[in-house]
This record gives structure tokens, C-alpha cells and sequence, in this order.
């Protein structure tokens, strides 16, 4: 996953940053057939067996910050030594690249063997026979005990050929994102402050206020604090927590004009417009939240499991914690996100293909790897609730990654969209309920037709 940093001025770009492109796939077309059907010791051949295999080059793309492209320079290392008749061409494309690169390679029948894909990106592609349905080869594969990896996680990859969620697997997760609050410790410390609890509901949108305006520090007096309380507040969580949705997948309604959505809405453009404990637009344009947080000035801010390794290097101590809860309901809840490992329905080399998805998503070492390099919570729930829990590191609570996972973590909104204009339209506008323009009320009730026009033309 990528970090998918939003602010309150643009709200939680995270949204808009979980990468889209276009096309999709076949169900019936895409299963192995008989002749290519895996070999069911390919996924872990013996020390003799690379003698007679011929060597295979594969591409893998994906994208990423340096530290991701570093972990995953040394994972796929750790798998050419494992199956040392690959070799793996690995393209890191920068996040804001990626969706243009892919639907190009795709379009011109040059897509990679692996790479990434997540939300509507999967949805088209399975749809439309771009990716390669994998069910046969992990039937034959010791690596995959679909009891001991996140269900969460896998249903993101399945297709019955209609709809996402359901039906056999077109791919593994690269991870599962749980989308955690974060807060500085030593500021919380020094300003006597009791922190954040880790079990979800027992802190509320009024406690998190109240500590904020403690944690928020204008030194000379100017009406532009140094120090802010909270940032980038997720309006997911406001929004779920308050007992709101976006939509109603099942019935195709856009819902953002109902009071537990602009309720929620409002409470949290009013951080910055009432309560002045966020940055406004302005000052997040002058310095975002993520810089601020890693700078030591901000209280609380929202991270996932591929922030750590840049977190750990921070000079302050820092923790998760659960989600405040709306005092309207008491829940609390966030965003699960997820990314992807697909193999392209056309790869010359599908079981390859296949070993380095497996590997990267399912492998015991790879998945150790993986977490002990910071880059995700591991895909294994025995690995997770045991020695990933253990981990004697930032941050201390981890337990709340996996509650997440477990408990009140849900889908992003686009990830059963096979078309998003319907949501981008809704973040590109929200500026107005951002600066002040306009209520939450008056804005939602406004965009909503369009949203629900936007839907229905792309998604039904």
C-alpha cells in the first residue's frame, strides 16, 4: 500500500490516491488450462531442481517511495536465490506514473508478468481478462492455506465474473492496509496529557478535541500556530464511525446527503474552521501534515503499516492508536486498504509469474522479511498475531493494526467501483466544505445527483 497521506484541506487524498486505471478481464478465459496447469512442487522446488530448469526472465512492476523500492529490491533478491533459474526485471514507476504506464503497457499487449493493481484498477482488469485467474495454480501449491491468510485481504481478489469480493482468485494481496491513528508521544508527555487509548471506542471525537487544542501552540501570538493538535483527520472514519456511508453498493445509492455523513463531514472541516487545532488550506499548502508530524509538530496524524520505516528514524517516541469514536454512536471506525500482486493473462511464463506472486504474498521468510523491513503487516495471521506482534519496535500498540483488520476496518470507498468518477468528483469538490464556502449540509445535498449520475453511468 502506499501512504495515501490526506490533510483536512483536501480531505484524506487517500482516497484519490489508491492508483486507478482502466481495462479488466474474462472469468472463463482467464483459468489455466490443462496445458499450462502448475506443476504442483513449482512453487518449491528442491536444491537439485534449478539444474533442470532453463532460465526464465520475468518483469515485475510496482510503485512506490525509496524505502518500498529498497524492500523490494532485497525480497526479490531473497526469491532469485530460492528459484535461481529466474531472474526478475523490477520497475519501481513513481506513484503518480504508475495507472499512465500500466494502461499504455497493457494497451499495447506489453504488460508486465507481475505488478501491482488494487480497487477499480482489479475490478476492470478481471472484467476484461487482463489478469490471469490464479485459482488452479494455488490449489496445487503448499504456500497457500487460505485459513491462515486474512480474508479480508483475499476477497479484495476475487471475481465471479460479475462483481469483486466473491468467486475465485485473480491475485494475492500485496498487503492489508490498515489505516491506523498515530500520535506523538513525547508531546502528549510533555504537555501532561493522558495519550490515546489502543481499544477502539473508548475515546471519542471530544476527547481527541480536547487534547488537541491542548497540543495546538501559537508562540508569538500571530493566529498561525507552529504546533497543531491533528491532521489529516480521516473523513472515512468520521463518516463510518458516525454510522454514515458514502454509498450502498448493494442497492447502487449514493448516500453522502444523509445527516450521519455531513454530520460528520462538518465535524471535520470545523478542526480547522472553528477549532483552528488542524491545519487550514493555506498552512497546509505552506507545509503538509506529513512533514509537520515528522518534524515534531503535530500531535496526531493517520499512518499505515509502510510508514514505519520512516517513522522509526523520527527522534520522537510515537504510538497507534484506535480511531476516536463518534459520541453519537460510540464506534469507531477506518479504512482497510489493500494492494495487489496480478499475472498478466498473456505472460509467457505464468507459473514463474506465479512463484513470485506467491512468494511476495504468501512465502513464510518472504513475509518475515517484509514486516521486519517495515513495509506491512504480514499476510499470515498465525506470523501476525504471533512474532509480528512481538516485535520489539515501534509502534508499541500494534495490536490496533490487526484490530483493525479484524474488527472495524473496511474497504476504501472506491474498491468495489469498476468506474470512480463518481467519488473523485466528490473529493475534487469538497475544497468548498474545506474553506468554508459552503456547509457540509448544503454541499452534500448539492453533489450528490451528480455523484449518483456519475455512478450509475460508469458502474451499472
Amino acid at each position: 500500500m502506499k501512504r495515501k497521506s490526506k490533510w483536512v484541506s483536501s480531505v484524506l487524498l487517500t482516497a484519490m490516491l489508491v492508483l486507478s486505471a482502466c481495462s479488466g478481464g474474462n472469468d472463463k478465459e482467464n483459468k489455466a488450462s490443462p496445458s499450462s496447469s502448475p506443476q504442483s512442487s513449482a512453487s518449491e522446488p528442491s536444491s537439485a531442481a534449478p539444474d533442470n530448469k532453463e532460465p526464465v526472465t520475468i518483469e515485475f512492476m510496482g510503485h512506490g517511495n525509496p524505502n518500498e523500492k529498497k524492500i523490494f529490491e532485497k525480497l526479490i533478491a531473497s526469491f532469485e536465490e530460492k528459484y535461481p533459474n529466474v531472474t526478475v526485471k523490477y520497475t519501481s514507476v513513481p506513484p503518480g506514473e504508475y495507472s499512465q504506464k500500466l494502461t499504455t503497457l497493457v494497451s499495447s499487449g506489453k504488460a508486465p508478468d507481475v505488478f501491482y493493481v488494487g480497487g477499480s484498477e482489479f475490478y476492470r482488469f478481471a472484467a476484461a481478462g487482463t489478469v490471469l485467474n490464479i485459482q488452479s495454480y494455488l490449489d496445487q501449491t503448499a504456500l497457500f492455506n487460505p485459513d491462515n491468510v486474512w480474508k479480508q485481504a483475499l476477497d479484495r481478489y476475487r471475481f465471479d465474473g460479475s462483481k469483486v469480493g466473491s468467486g475465485e482468485l485473480y491475485g494475492l494481496p500485496k498487503d492489508v492496509g490498515p489505516w491506523a491513528f498515530v500520535y506523538n508521544k513525547t508531546l502528549f508527555d510533555q504537555a501532561n496529557i493522558p495519550v490515546p487509548p489502543a481499544q477502539a471506542g473508548q475515546w471519542t471525537w471530544n476527547d481527541m478535541l480536547e487534547a488537541a487544542k491542548k497540543l495546538t501552540v501559537d508562540e508569538n501570538g500571530d493566529g498561525k500556530p507552529e504546533q497543531y493538535g491533528v491532521g489529516a483527520y480521516s473523513l472515512e472514519s468520521a463518516v463510518w464511525g458516525n454510522g454514515g456511508q458514502f454509498i450502498d453498493y448493494d442497492a447502487g445509492t449514493v448516500l453522502v446527503d444523509q445527516p450521519e455523513f455531513y454530520e460528520a463531514m462538518q465535524f471535520v472541516a470545523d478542526l480547522s474552521l472553528k477549532e483552528g487545532v488542524s491545519p487550514n488550506q493555506e498552512a497546509e499548502q505552506a507545509l503538509n501534515a506529513y512533514t509537520r508530524f515528522l518534524d515534531g509538530k503535530l500531535g496526531m496524524f493517520a499512518m499505515g503499516p509502510w510508514d514505519q520505516p520512516a517513522f522509526w528514524e523520527l527522534p520522537f517516541e510515537w504510538d497507534i492508536a484506535a480511531w476516536p469514536a463518534s459520541p453519537n454512536t460510540g464506534k469507531t471506525a477506518t479504512w482497510l486498504g489493500s494492494m495487489g500482486f496480478a499475472i498478466s493473462a498473456k505472460s509467457k511464463h505464468p507459473q514463474e509469474a506465479f512463484d513470485l506472486a506467491a512468494f511476495l504474498s504468501l512465502d513464510e521468510n518472504g513475509q518475515r522479511e517484509n514486516y521486519e523491513l517495515g513495509q506491512a503487516v504480514p499476510n499470515l495471521i498465525d506470523m501476525a498475531n504471533g512474532e509480528f506482534k512481538a516485535v520489539d519496535k515501534a509502534p508499541a500498540s500494534r495490536q490496533v493494526f490487526l484490530d483493525i483488520i479484524q474488527d472495524y476496518g473496511r474497504p476504501d470507498v472506491p474498491a468495489f467501483s469498476k468506474d470512480t468518477q463518481w467519488i473523485d468528483t466528490f473529493w475534487q469538490d469538497a475544497s468548498k466544505v474545506w474553506n468554508g464556502q459552503m456547509s457540509a449540509k448544503d454541499f452534500t445535498a448539492q453533489i450528490k445527483p451528480k455523484m449518483q449520475e456519475l455512478y450509475d453511468k460508469g458502474n451499472k
